[in-house]
Formats: structure tokens, C-alpha cells, sequence
């Protein structure tokens, strides 16, 4: 590994629509650190049959500096190539995907390459309010069953190489961001850099992930790639940066089904379960 580049690779596990973006953003924010969003989205690259938005830099789009280096997957070794165009030894990717992570672990394994771990965490009721609110015309059952099978599939995950994993919850990252970051950074044996929490006054170059959060993002930089949905303006369109905690599923989430998500998902809530005031 002496002539490698990449030194590091981070995983973003969980269930979409837990923050990952977010936790991505400020991770990439370290100097040693190249956040390439849903990296998974890069066998995408070169495929016309494609939306642009997912073969290209959600913020700068096909001329993307990084991204548009590469007309077409760099197999095997996308993080070193990464690595290689960044700078940046860390390469954060955001997939979430079981199946993509533990490919790209074994990958890293043959390389020699340590790979770790972050399980992000959120209240289920949350996850599945946010997936109701962008797929509305979706049985709001099927929304849970998928919230508690990738959750699952995570938890089998991180059995596997407990060491080489840590549990980050959303809800203690958007109220109590300095202790979070710098505890993810302790666990990445990284030192931690105030900047970091700045995410929106840094670079980025993602694939896929969380349109709001990077609107946040393109209006700081006056990006016209990323436009908030109007689905999420209220929350997302008076944010400049920073921090601020989404429970808009207490006012939004149909009764019957917080139902059908206590019937089917609330025993395994209860570890996820965020009642704070």
C-alpha cells in the first residue's frame, strides 16, 4: 500500500433519509476528506440513459471538477481514483446500499485498506415521514417494512466487525453537533477541525443524496444547480447553514399511519425513539 493514495474508506450505513448527506457534508469538510455522496451512482457515469442528476455533481453538474474526470466507472478501485483527484487519503461514501458496502469492503480488504463503519441512526416515525412526504402515491406499510429491513441489514452489518463500526444518531448530530463530530472524528482517527461545522462554506462534489440539504449548500455558494423542493421549502429555505433539527413528522405524519408504523415497526423503534422536547 505504499504507492496508494486512499488510506481510508468510510461507509454511511442506515436508512436513506437519516442525514447522511448532512453527516457527509460536514465529514468532507476535513482537509483529509473527500465526501463522494452515493458513490454507488458513479456506475452511472458516461450512461446517457440516465438522468443527469444521476450520472453527474449534484451541485456543479457534468464539468464537476472531480466527477467529470471520470467518463465511466473506475472499477475496481473507485476510492483510490477518488483519492487520486482529490488529494485526499478519507474517501466518505454515502450509498447505504449492504450489498455496495460490502463489496467495496472486501474490496479494501484485498487492497489492505481499512474501511469503517458509521451506522447512522434516526426515529423510524421521522424516516418514514420524509419517505411518505416524497413518495405519496407509495403504500405508506411498504415505507416502514423497507425503514425496518435496511435497519435490519445494518444491524447484521455491524455484527460482523463491531470495532470497526459506530452507531451516529441524526437527532445528537443536529442538536449537539460539536460532541458528534468530534466524536465520529475520534473513531476515524481524524483530527477534529472546527470548520468542519461550517459545511456549507466548503467544496463539494456529491453523487445523489439529500436535494434540501444541498440546496443549503448551493445558496451559500450561489450554486444554480440545486433548487429546494417545494415539498421541503418551509424547512429547508430559510436555512443558511448550520444546524437545525427536522421533526416536522409530528405535524405531518397521518395518524393512520403512525398506526400501521406502531403495528408493524414500533417495537423496534423503541431503540431509535427521540421524544425530546
Amino acid at each position: 500500500m505504499s504507492d496508494r493514495l486512499n488510506r481510508l474508506a468510510v461507509a454511511i450505513g442506515g436508512a436513506g433519509h437519516s442525514g447522511s448527506t448532512l453527516l457527509g457534508m460536514v465529514l468532507g469538510g476535513h482537509p483529509d476528506v473527500f465526501y463522494a455522496g452515493e458513490a454507488k451512482k458513479s456506475l452511472f457515469l458516461g450512461d446517457p440513459s440516465k438522468p443527469a442528476r444521476k450520472r453527474s455533481c449534484k451541485l456543479c453538474g457534468p464539468d464537476c471538477p472531480v466527477w467529470g474526470r471520470l467518463s465511466s466507472p473506475p472499477a475496481p478501485d473507485l476510492y483510490e481514483a477518488l483519492a487520486r483527484i482529490t488529494g485526499r487519503p478519507v474517501i466518505v461514501d454515502s450509498t447505504k446500499r449492504v450489498d455496495w458496502i460490502r463489496a467495496r469492503r472486501a474490496e479494501l480488504d484485498r487492497a489492505g485498506v481499512p474501511h469503517k463503519l458509521l451506522f447512522l441512526v434516526r426515529d423510524g416515525r421521522a424516516v418514514v415521514n420524509s419517505r411518505v412526504r416524497k413518495y405519496p402515491d407509495r403504500d405508506p406499510v411498504e415505507h416502514v417494512r423497507e425503514w425496518a429491513a435496511h435497519v435490519a441489514a445494518t444491524d447484521a452489518l455491524v455484527r460482523e466487525r463491531p470495532e470497526d463500526a459506530l452507531e451516529v444518531r441524526y437527532e445528537r448530530l443536529a442538536t449537539e453537533p460539536e460532541a458528534t463530530v468530534r466524536r465520529v472524528c475520534a473513531f476515524l482517527g481524524l483530527a477534529y477541525d472546527p470548520a468542519m461545522l461550517a459545511y456549507e462554506r466548503h467544496e463539494h462534489h456529491p453523487l445523489g443524496g439529500n436535494t434540501g440539504t444541498q440546496s443549503v449548500v448551493a445558496r451559500a455558494k450561489g450554486a444554480p444547480m440545486v433548487k429546494v423542493p417545494a415539498r421541503s421549502a418551509g424547512f429547508y429555505g430559510g436555512l443558511r447553514g448550520g444546524f437545525a433539527l427536522d421533526l416536522r413528522w409530528r405535524d405531518e405524519l397521518p395518524s393512520e399511519v403512525l398506526r400501521a408504523f406502531e403495528a408493524h415497526a414500533g417495537e423496534l423503534d423503541a431503540r431509535f425513539r427521540w421524544d425530546a422536547a
